[in-house]
């Protein structure tokens, strides 16, 4: 009998469900963040240290 309460109690209660879906898409988001960073990484890279030179070369630092 407490088995199956237990078991009853188990099929009504839907918060380990909504959890299980938040983690997921949580581990979803943060892996095509880090997919994203990796494929373009290196190009971002290249990207500011040539604003980095231009700003360096054309005088424009802070007053």
């Amino acid at each position: 009998m407490l088995i199956s309460n237990l078991m009853a109690r188990f099929n009504r209660e839907e918060d380990g469900l909504a959890l299980t879906e938040y983690l997921i898409l949580l581990g979803l988001l943060v892996g095509g963040v880090v997919a994203a960073v990796l494929l373009i990484g290196g190009d971002l890279n290249a990207a500011w240290t040539s604003w980095s030179d231009w700003f360096a070369s054309n005088n424009l630092g802070a007053p």
